[in-house]
């Protein structure tokens, strides 16, 4: 990677607008996310947060400004695949192949899309399981692993293509209350690792410890944009300050 590659945006939207139908999901956000930056977005539901993100990865077209990802302008399909080789994402729902083991899921596109040779494709997914706490559970399929054990497989299986960004779509949100500390570990150090990050989430314990920024979306907006010290301890717009209270009760 060139200099000037590294000192490029890992993300850059400008006046970014999104429709679906009548709806204005996005309203002409503007966010620069550098290189290594962890970014934690949180807001009430319908605020825009996941459809920014997946803005980002290509799954989502915007109508109006611009956005440019790992050096990319998304201004195309054949742009938004390219793209998605370079971002990895992991949603809600583990979204892994139910047909297929740990492995398989873990080496498919590593070897269908990178051209991979299937026993670099396992070696890279063994290396990733043991560091996600999974070693030996290659063989297993997902529906015989718990829900957080899925998250990590998912989330190994995103690291498997060696992204230069990834996104977190509100990653713990299915998972029962005792799994979800078990993934947070697994994206602390990933963070501590160097990994550009963006993650919506309601986990404001882990935005206070990871992240360098916090957004706070509403309405298709981005209404603030701060430090973790300064977004939880002095709140300026008084919208926040409504949400972090509920977020408290």
């Amino acid at each position: 990677m060139s200099a000037e590659s590294i000192a490029a945006p890992a993300v850059l939207a400008t006046n970014l607008s999104k429709w679906f139908g009548e709806f204005q999901a996005l309203k002409g956000v503007n966010l620069e996310v550098r290189r290594g930056e962890r970014i934690v977005i949180c807001g009430p539901s319908g605020s825009g947060k996941s459809t920014l993100i997946r803005c980002m990865n290509g799954l989502e077209e915007f109508q109006q400004g611009s956005m440019k990802v790992a050096g990319i302008i998304l201004n195309s399909d054949a742009a938004r695949s390219r793209a998605r080789l370079k971002v990895g994402m992991v949603f809600q729902q583990f979204n892994l192949f139910p047909h297929l083991s740990v492995m398989d899921n873990l080496c498919l596109a590593p070897v269908k899309v990178r051209k991979l040779k299937r026993e670099e494709a396992e070696q890279r997914a063994a290396e990733l399981l043991r560091r996600m706490g999974l070693a030996g559970q290659q063989r297993k399929f997902p529906g015989q692993l718990s829900g957080g054990q899925q998250q990590r497989v998912a989330i190994a299986r995103a690291l498997c293509m060696r992204p230069e960004i990834m996104l977190f779509d509100e990653p713990t949100s299915a998972l029962d209350p005792e799994m979800v500390q078990e993934v947070l570990e697994v994206m602390v150090e990933l963070a501590r690792g160097g990994m550009t990050m963006l993650c919506v989430s309601h986990e404001m314990t882990f935005a206070r410890q990871v992240a360098d920024r916090v957004l706070f979306m509403d309405a298709g907006e981005i209404l603030e944009d701060a430090p973790p010290e300064q977004f939880f301890d002095n709140p300026q717009s008084a919208r926040l300050q409504t949400f972090l209270g509920q977020l408290h009760r």
